[in-house]
This record gives structure tokens, C-alpha cells and sequence, in this order.
């Protein structure tokens, strides 16, 4: 009986409409696209962004004080700066 509804379950999810698949190039974006960007979009590139400024040898602890701060000094830059690129001014902020 388990196995049957094991597989009634794996076959629900499959048989579902595929998700869109999308792509980002976040070193195209400009500041101006990013501060228009969904609230969700603009979570998930800051979630990303601090990953992605991590160093190596730090620790996988996603500290949300330091998100919002970090997110903070980005879209003030990115506000006075918005023909700019995001990554650009990200390096520079962050120091990569």
C-alpha cells in the first residue's frame, strides 16, 4: 500500500504543468531594474548576493540583521547611482 501511494504521489507531482524555467544575468542589470524589481525578485538577488560576497572560510549562517543592513546600503547606492550596474556597484560595496 505504501509503495502505491508512494507512486500516486511522485506521479501527481510529475504529471503537474512544468515550471517556467528563468534566467538571470545579474551582470546585465542596471540599479534602476533591480529597485523596480518584485519585492520576491529583489529577496531572492539579495539572498544570492550574500552568498555570493561570503568568504570562503565563513561559516553557512545567513544572518538576517546583516541582510537588511547590507540591502539598505545597496539600494541607497543604487538609488543614486541607478544607470549604473548592479554587480558593479555591489563590488564595490562589498569589496570583491
Amino acid at each position: 500500500m505504501r509503495l502505491v501511494l508512494s507512486s500516486l504521489v511522485v506521479l501527481a507531482a510529475l504529471s503537474g504543468s512544468p515550471a517556467r524555467a528563468q534566467m538571470l544575468d545579474l551582470s546585465t542589470i542596471k540599479c534602476k531594474d533591480f529597485l523596480a524589481s518584485s519585492k520576491d525578485n529583489i529577496g531572492i538577488i539579495l539572498a544570492w548576493m550574500n552568498a555570493y560576497y561570503m568568504d570562503e572560510d565563513d561559516p553557512p549562517i545567513l544572518d538576517f540583521a546583516k541582510l537588511m543592513k547590507d540591502a539598505e546600503r545597496l539600494g541607497a547606492r543604487c538609488a543614486a547611482n541607478p544607470e549604473m550596474g548592479l554587480i558593479t556597484v555591489a563590488d564595490k560595496l562589498f569589496d570583491k
